[in-house]
């Protein structure tokens, strides 16, 4: 029997940390698997200079992998969850889930969010945090950025920025959580869908190697998550918007809470639903149900289409 898996990353320090992460679980699991983790270049990798609005679709920073995975390159590719598009290309699956880090996103700046002067630069790449932002703090100037994360807290070190957001978990696994000013509330800064969880993608019909990932997989965290990626699957309608969802799964109840806004923050939609964690597909897809008919779609079709 084969005893080697070859684990497909995305380069970064951040990306090498969570793949080491992974990496790990399966060697607890099964203890004399050798592992070799492979650094794969993405298109978010290759053009810093395309935003990710410009994009499109978070899938620049993980169709490389993907591809890797069907060319039987590597055996899993591991992706922060939150870049993982809700719709995976034929023949492969996420095979598992870890468990969830904090999910909240974090504020590194030269003040906490309250405190911060009216026309400060603050700087994100996302969508959502621009609309959750000009929607608490619409006195403040929103930046779009790129970049690695410690490349992004270097805006605000230098004086470029007054501050930056991101997510607490990249900070956390990096070791940087004495850089976090401020966690932000998760009732004013709703997550990413997955965002905190790190997901491990194959091939369907690698069967050994499904059947190894699945070992790792954590339980509430998957059925969290599929709440979750169920409900922008059904929501966004093939259009990038402001969206946010987030899932809590405690024995068999789940509540799923959920967000979607105009692209300025003045408009925004907030709803939850309460369901059974053994059906979260069911709870997602009830909760775009009813997100739609309470006018989200009038706030997505404004948004550019992918």
């Amino acid at each position: 029997m084969n005893n080697k898996i070859v684990i497909g990353s995305r380069g970064s320090r951040l990306a090498l940390i969570q793949a080491n992460t992974v990496a790990g679980e399966l060697k607890l699991a099964h203890p004399g698997l050798e592992i070799e983790i492979r650094k794969i270049v993405t298109e978010g990798d290759r053009n810093r200079d395309i935003s990710i609005d410009e994009a499109g679709d978070t899938g620049i920073f993980v169709k490389a992998l993907e591809e890797a995975l069907l060319n039987r390159r590597i055996d899993i590719a591991v992706h922060s969850l939150k870049d993982l598009p809700t719709l995976l290309p034929a023949g492969l699956c996420l095979a598992a889930v870890t468990q969830r880090l904090d999910p909240r996103d974090a504020l590194v700046a030269c003040a906490p969010l309250a405190e911060l002067k009216p026309g400060s630069s603050i700087g994100t790449g996302s969508l959502r945090r621009t609309a959750q932002l000009r929607h608490v703090r619409p006195d403040l100037q929103v930046c779009g950025i790129r970049g690695n994360v410690d490349s992004r807290l270097r805006l605000v070190s230098s004086g470029k920025m007054e501050g930056v957001i991101v997510a607490a978990a990249a900070l956390l696994r990096l070791g940087w959580d004495d850089k976090i000013t401020t966690y932000l509330p998760l009732e004013d800064f709703l997550p990413a869908v997955g965002q905190g969880a790190l997901g491990a993608e194959a091939r369907e019909d690698d069967h050994r190697v499904v059947e190894m990932i699945k070992i790792i997989n954590h339980l509430p965290t998957w059925q969290a998550v599929t709440a979750e990626r169920a409900f922008l699957h059904a929501v966004e309608g093939g259009c990038r918007a402001p969206v946010a969802a987030l899932a809590t799964v405690h024995a068999r109840m789940l509540k799923i809470e959920a967000m979607v806004a105009d692209r300025e923050g003045s408009q925004m939609i907030k709803i939850s639903y309460e369901g059974n964690a053994v059906s979260p597909q069911q709870a997602g897809q009830n909760l775009a149900r009813s997100m739609l008919e309470a006018g989200a779609a009038g706030l997505i079709k404004d948004t550019r289409c992918r």
